[in-house]
């Protein structure tokens, strides 16, 4: 292992400890079980000798007696020691319901910890990504964001819980399991420093073969989740178009890449165990020699040479295990670097200082450029206009022309501007605090999100003051959302299912309408907002929007042109430039790009 790799793993070990700091008092009570438990199986394995020695070879003070086996059997059997023998039985159970009490308070104490800890870990990683630039978010898979949340974190409740409790105890067995050793006797316990880097050896290396599988597996996870999550998103177009098939391929093929990693830590794990087990006989056959020796077999006893042997035998389950849990740690390692990889992205860049209850809207583009992060051409060029308050500006052009791009320049989503500036009520919106700039602002856009739950908490979710029933139902009248709420059995506590899935498309706008009517805000943005209703609900709704222009600044983005014919102004987008402008009447008088789209929608 290099010294970079290790100081890596250090730095993510300790790391990874800070989130034990407010639970250090159960982390030690469980400690103390795991070595209890590790010290009683030691305790035992040394009661071998005093068993023997005195309970069923008293006779027999060397290991010469060993010479025949009816000596050390038979004889000892008929010269026992009685008061040993009676003592036994008493020491055996007392040992063992102390080692089950241990075992009991070192496994609970270690699986509160564990999912404490992935808890508050789970919650910050989610309430990071909250945090981050949506730039951040366009560029990862959904998948990928999903997975860590999940099936990373698991990998680290893993670590810090099953291996935790096995690298501890077992560790304190192995090393009481030596401490034995050397005291009945050092001389036959060397060989233990001869096998012990062999093994140290064998564990570096497979250890950083683990981590780099680890590390891939968590990367095919993901694509796993990316692929279901198309599927089930995209359910409906894959049955019409007959891709099952398709998508089928598409999903067994990650599914075989994640196999394929799982498969080749499954192989290293395979060949490290049985690679050290072997290594570990050596020192056991080394052990049975030397005892036979003339120098040694003078200083042993039967009960000397027993406890050794059982105390090595003992030792290769644990041995076994903490090589088994290697792979283990080495994923929850990988696992906890990739988790902090992302709770060291930077959020998203807040230095304004502004902040106000309300503006009054007048809204200002100065000669904007902007550009996407990673991409070379302007996606805006030189936009430049003014909206005051209580004016509607919309803006029309083809699909990828820009538009979108200015409404997500006004709530900052991006804030990096190649040039100009963009204000709002004369302030800069780099100086507002971003909180306080989008109160101002109520969204509605094409892709409506709805949570799981009632058609209530969806228009009142994260109003900022105390809402009832009432405000609730006004918005859902202005929207023309009420007509068909009162028709549900439970009305507005009726439940809309996944993202809305119990509602059509156009009644799932409606709410979305709702929703932004009841936050009241100074700056509207309606992003398509009325592409799903129908023309019937489509007028009911511009109805209702007259009301809300009053002391409003409206941004409305739209392909259907019926929407927008009483704009105060109407810019025409097209590859990131303002190419037209003006009112409904005056545009379809210039016969330009707008009169065109006109006469496609509507004929002559």
């Amino acid at each position: 292992m290099t010294n970079s790799s290790k100081s890596e793993v250090r730095i993510v070990f300790l790391r990874l400890l800070t989130y034990l700091a407010p639970l250090k008092g159960v982390l030690l009570l469980s400690i103390f079980g795991l070595a209890l438990y590790g010290l009683v199986d030691a305790t035992f394995i040394y009661s071998i000798k005093p068993f023997i020695d005195q309970g069923f070879a008293s006779n027999v003070p060397s290991a010469s007696g060993m010479a025949s086996g009816v000596d050390f059997g038979m004889s000892g059997g008929f010269n026992s020691d009685s008061d040993v023998l009676k003592l036994a039985p008493l020491v055996v159970v007392g040992l063992f319901t102390l080692r089950g009490l241990a075992n009991f308070l070192s496994t609970y104490g270690i699986s509160y910890i564990s999912a404490r800890m992935i808890m508050a870990m789970r919650q910050q990683v989610f309430e990071h990504y909250l945090k981050l630039p949506v730039s951040y978010i366009d560029s990862e898979s959904s998948g990928n964001l999903i997975s860590r949340v999940t099936y990373d974190t698991e990998q680290i409740a893993r670590a810090s819980g099953s291996a935790l409790i096995t690298i501890v105890r077992d560790g304190i067995t192995v090393i009481g399991m030596i401490g034995v050793m050397f005291y009945s006797s050092w001389k036959l316990s060397l060989c233990i420093l001869v096998v012990g880097p062999l093994i140290g050896t064998v564990i570096a290396v497979v250890s950083r073969r683990f981590r780099r599988i680890s590390k891939q597996i968590q990367t095919t996870m993901g694509g796993v989740t990316t692929v279901t999550e198309q599927m089930i998103k995209g359910h409906k177009n894959v049955l019409v178009f007959g891709g099952q098939q398709s998508e089928s391929a598409r999903f067994a093929k990650v599914n075989n890449d994640n196999r394929s990693r799982t498969m080749k830590l499954a192989l290293a794990q395979a060949i490290s165990q049985p690679l050290i087990m072997i290594i570990g006989s050596f020192a056991l056959a080394f052990v049975i020699y030397a005892s036979s020796l003339e120098a040694l077999r003078t200083e042993l006893t039967a009960g000397t040479f027993a406890t050794i042997l059982a105390a090595m035998l003992a030792m290769l389950r644990p041995i076994k295990s903490l090589t088994k849990v290697n792979a283990e740690f080495q994923r929850g390692i990988a696992a906890c670097s990739t988790i902090f990889e992302v709770l060291d992205t930077p959020a998203e860049v807040d230095k304004g200082t502004y902040e106000t209850a309300r503006v009054e809207g007048r809204l200002k583009f100065d000669k904007v450029d902007f550009r996407y992060q990673n991409q070379e051409g302007l996606a805006l060029k030189q936009v430049d206009f003014v909206v005051n308050p209580g004016e509607t500006l919309a803006l029309v052009g083809r699909s990828g022309s820009g538009k979108s791009t200015i409404a997500s320049l006004i709530t900052r989503f991006y804030s990096d501007l190649a040039s100009g500036d963009i204000t709002l009520d004369g302030v800069s919106l780099r100086d507002y605090k971003l909180a306080s700039l989008r109160s101002q602002v109520a969204l509605v856009s094409q892709q409506v999100t709805l949570i799981n739950d009632t058609i209530a908490a969806n228009i009142a979710y994260a109003y900022p003051g105390e809402v009832t029933e009432e405000m609730i139902i006004e918005a859902a009248k202005l929207a023309n959302a009420y007509e068909f709420i009162e028709l549900l059995p439970e009305g507005i506590h009726t439940q809309v299912g996944e993202n809305g899935v119990m509602l059509s498309g156009g009644q799932r706008q409606r709410i979305a309408i709702a929703r932004a009517i009841l936050r009241d805000a100074p700056l509207l943005i309606l992003d398509e907002a009325t592409s799903a209703l129908d023309t019937e609900s489509e007028k009911a709704i511009q109805n209702g929007m007259e009301n809300l222009r009053q002391n409003r600044t409206s941004i409305v983005i739209a392909h259907r042109l019926s929407t927008i014919e009483k704009a105060d102004q109407i810019l025409v987008i097209d590859q990131g430039q303002v190419v037209e402008r003006g009112t409904h009447d005056e545009l379809l008088a210039q016969q330009g790009i707008y009169y065109n789209l006109y006469q496609m929608q509507f004929g002559s």
